[in-house]
């Protein structure tokens, strides 16, 4: 079927090429179905008229592909916003060039001589903004992100221009004000002297970045009949989820400059954004690390099915509006509508979400997304949250050995639980174990007697029991 298919190219297009204004690194499935479908929007209603040079940040990518299909490629958004299913599909036309720094590197230092250029956008996972000390200036590329950004940074220097809004999406927090300083220690470590270090800090705007958008990437399962379908061969096909938000802590005169609030995406810029991650870490990943531990314990294998369970519907809704909603400093009805938005995500028929992958590593996973809100519960209302609570008995009953499927942690975290599986007193030992939480919980007024019971309902009637029980409790 596919060699009967036209191959998509610029005959799809149907906007113009308009100058490139933004320089991407990365050319991954998050970053086209959310910076550069963004763009698209944007210029479909007239308000940016930019295009992407895209950057490829390792030595083997996928940019080859893009320039097979002349930049472009398809967006599939399947899912559920504001209470209707969305099943639609758009060609993304926002990238005009792919710029590979290992085969040509000189191709890459141009960039800084586009005077359109204002935006610099990336993705280079988590582990990308990192510090490499044998990156040097005169490397064709330098191995790290930050590495080839100051690079780049100093070569728009050399030519007085001025400089750009640097926007990082990796999920790192402060990942702006991080990018920044690993640049101006390569400043430093390469002696690009104080002038460059002052055009660095007074013509560049770092931003801090909040990404959230569900993005599962190519439906290899489906990919041929869509294909045929929308009658065009895409090698790239990225799907997504309909919801989307990015926000950008920094100046508020990005709005202007791009526009993407005006083209009526849900995008915040703000001084302050941790109230917003504070939100996504405790409404989104909070309910998914709760669910995990105790739906597997009952037999429940995905987060769809969660949703559809009328037991564990009413337990992880009630998580959320009773012990999560409360600890978060935001208004409420942004909580609420947030809160109302993550269950449609949830369930979302077209996104088979495995528990057990939410599972890997889950102790770093609950000290990080379920004990501040808990701590948080405890201080203002005087009492043990029950569901997070039962959340953690959970993980204690998986992680010492007593499930039909054993936890997936780092060796470090597994070798600590054998070590307190010889203890006497196990469930005290483990919840008093800072290598574990990073504190001694043992200290939290009624939590030991309160895991105890939670273990004792779960090994005598099971974990579906333990959910009924605290659903029938007035809170």
């Amino acid at each position: 079927m596919k060699n009967t298919l036209k191959q998509l190219d610029n005959t799809f297009r149907e906007l113009p090429k308009y100058p490139t204004k933004v320089i991407q690194f990365g050319e991954g499935n998050f970053l086209r179905a959310f910076i550069d479908w963004q763009i698209q929007q944007m210029n479909k209603q007239g308000l940016f008229h930019g295009g992407v040079a895209v950057v490829q940040p390792l030595k083997d990518g996928m940019t080859k592909i893009l320039d097979e299909q002349e930049g472009l490629y398809t967006t599939l958004l399947e899912g559920k916003l504001n209470g209707k299913k969305i099943q639609e599909h758009e060609v993304i036309e926002s990238i005009n060039e792919t710029v590979r720094p290992y085969e040509d590197y000189q191709s890459y230092l141009n960039l800084a001589k586009n005077d359109n250029i204002q935006f610099i956008f990336s993705n280079t996972t988590e582990a990308g903004i990192t510090f490499d000390e044998n990156d040097k200036l005169s490397d064709k590329p330098q191995n790290s992100y930050p590495g080839k950004l100051t690079a780049l940074l100093y070569e728009r220097f050399k030519l007085g221009k001025k400089g750009f809004q640097i926007i990082p999406c990796e999920l790192i927090n402060h990942n702006g004000n991080t990018l920044k300083k690993l640049v101006l220690k390569y400043a430093k470590l390469w002696n690009l002297g104080q002038d460059f270090i002052d055009w660095l800090n007074n013509e560049n705007d770092f931003y801090a970045t909040l990404v959230d958008r569900i993005v599962p990437g190519y439906p290899k399962d489906r990919s041929a009949d869509l294909e045929k379908e929308w009658n065009y061969h895409d090698k790239l096909i990225v799907k997504a989820e309909p919801f989307l938000i990015f926000v950008i802590e920094g100046d508020k005169k990005l709005e202007q400059l791009l526009p993407l609030k005006k083209a009526g995406l849900n995008v915040v810029v703000t001084d302050n954004m941790q109230p917003y991650r504070n939100r996504k870490v405790s409404l989104l990943n909070g309910p998914h690390t709760t669910m995990s531990p105790i739906a597997r314990l009952a037999g429940i294998d995905t987060v769809g099915k969660v949703m559809q369970d009328s037991d564990f519907y009413k337990f992880i809704n009630d998580e959320m509006y009773q012990e999560i909603i409360p600890t978060v400093s935001l208004p409420e009805k942004e909580l609420v509508d947030y809160a109302e938005g993550v269950k449609e995500r949830f369930e979302n028929p077209y996104v088979n979400h495995e528990l057990s992958s939410i599972a890997l590593n889950s102790i770093s996973k609950f000290q990080a997304r379920l004990l501040p809100t808990f701590k948080k519960y405890v201080e203002l209302k005087h009492k043990l949250p029950q569901r997070i609570t039962l959340a953690l008995a959970s993980y204690l009953k998986i992680y010492f050995g007593k499930a039909d499927f054993a936890p997936q942690d780092t060796p470090e975290i597994l070798a600590e639980f054998d070590k307190l599986k010889q203890t006497n007193s196990y469930i005290t030992n483990a919840l008093a174990d800072d290598k574990l939480w990073g504190e001694d919980l043992t200290k939290i007024d009624g939590l030991i007697d309160l895991i105890k019971q939670d273990l004792e309902i779960i090994d005598q009637q099971g974990a579906r029991k333990a959910v009924q029980l605290i659903n029938k409790k007035d809170e």
